[in-house]
C-alpha cells in the first residue's frame, strides 16, 4: 500500500537563532545577515533571525537589532525573531520582525531552568506579549520544548504538552512549534503525542522541531507527514542544540531534510545549489565542518 504524503511542506529555518546561540564564536552583524541573506535567495520565506532577550543571557545573538537592519528583506519572506518579554517585544516591534515567537517548556523543571518561572508563571507573561503582539498586526508563533522527554523529568506525560498547547492557543497564538529538545524520541512517541492533539486541533496549527542526537528527526518527520503535518523548523548544517542537555547535538539538517522530500517528490520551493553555498559560507564563517550528511558527502566528494 502506498502513503498519501502531501504535495508541499512549509520549511522554517531556525538557524540564526537556534543554531548560533549555541555557538562558542560569535559572528559579527554582517555575516549573520549575509547567511540570512542568502538564505532568503535560496527559497527559504520562513526565517528565524534572532533573539530579542537580555544580551548578558545569550551574547551570540546581542546584535538583533544590527542584524534586522541590514538584511536585505526580500518580499515574501517572513523574518522571525524570539521574543520573552514586553521589553523584548518592544525592542523587536522597532526592529520590525515579521513573526514573534515564544518560548517556554512542558517539563516544569525545563522551564525553570531556561526562563526561571514555573509554567503557571510563565503563561501571564506570554499573555501579554501575545496581546501587544497582535495589537501591532504580527503573527506570533509558540515554541513548546520538551515535548516528548526532559533531561530532568524523564519522558513527559501527553497530557502535560496538551495543558501548555491548549494556554497558548486560547491567548490567540497562531503556530505551535513542538520541540523535541534533547533529540530523544522515535516516531511511535510522536504518533502518541500527534493523536491526542490533533483530537482538539487542525495540523496546520502545529509545526514540528525535531532535533537529531539519536539520529531519530528524519523518521519522526516521516511519521509527522504521515499524520497531517506539513510545517518542519531545520537547522542549516544541523547547528543548535540544547545547552540543559549533555549530548544533545543539533536539529535536524535543513539540507538533509530537503534532500528526502525533494526525492519523495514534495514541494519546498528551495533551491538545493543555492542552499548548499548558504551552508558553505556558514561553515567557512564558523571555522568548523557542519555535521549534516550533504555536507559530510560533499567534503568526501571533494577529497576524492
Amino acid at each position: 500500500m502506498f502513503l498519501k504524503w502531501p504535495k508541499k511542506v512549509h520549511i522554517k529555518e531556525v538557524g540564526p537563532r537556534d543554531g548560533l546561540q549555541n555557538e562558542d564564536k560569535i559572528l559579527s552583524s554582517d555575516v549573520k545577515a549575509e547567511w540570512i541573506n542568502r538564505l532568503s535567495e535560496a527559497g527559504l520565506v520562513s526565517i528565524e533571525v534572532s533573539s530579542f532577550v537580555n544580551p548578558k543571557w545569550i551574547p551570540q545573538l546581542a546584535d538583533a537589532e544590527e542584524v534586522f537592519s541590514k538584511i536585505h528583506r526580500k518580499e515574501g519572506v517572513k523574518y522571525a525573531a524570539l521574543v520573552p518579554n514586553l521589553r523584548g517585544l518592544e525592542r523587536a516591534l522597532k526592529a520590525d520582525v515579521g513573526e514573534v515567537c515564544l518560548f517556554m517548556s512542558a517539563s516544569e523543571t525545563h522551564n525553570q531552568k531556561n526562563i526561571n518561572k514555573s509554567i503557571s508563571e510563565t503563561f501571564p507573561v506570554l499573555e501579554e506579549v501575545v496581546a501587544e503582539a497582535k495589537s501591532a498586526g504580527k503573527t506570533v508563533r509558540g515554541y513548546v520544548s520538551t515535548v516528548i522527554a526532559c533531561p530532568y523529568e524523564g519522558e513527559i506525560p501527553v497530557s502535560q504538552v496538551k495543558r501548555v498547547v491548549d494556554r497558548l492557543l486560547e491567548m490567540g497564538v497562531d503556530e505551535i512549534s513542538l520541540g523535541d529538545t534533547i533529540g530523544v524520541g522515535v516516531p511511535s512517541q510522536v504518533e502518541a503525542l500527534l493523536s491526542e492533539l490533533l483530537k482538539s486541533y487542525k495540523a496546520d496549527q502545529f509545526a514540528m522541531h525535531f532535533h537529531d542526537t539519536r539520529g531519530t528527526a528524519l523518521a519522526n518527520v516521516l511519521i509527522s507527514l504521515q499524520m497531517g503535518i506539513t510545517t518542519f523548523d531545520s537547522s542549516l548544517g544541523g547547528l543548535g542544540g540544547c545547552p540543559y542537555a549533555e549530548g544533545a547535538t543539533g536539529n535536524v539538517a535543513t539540507e538533509d531534510l530537503l534532500y528526502m522530500l525533494t526525492g519523495m517528490g514534495i514541494e519546498t520551493g528551495i533551491d538545493r545549489n543555492r542552499l548548499l553555498q548558504a551552508a558553505h559560507f556558514i561553515e567557512e564563517k564558523l571555522e568548523k565542518p557542519l555535521s549534516s550528511k550533504q555536507m559530510e558527502l560533499a567534503r568526501r566528494t571533494r577529497k576524492e
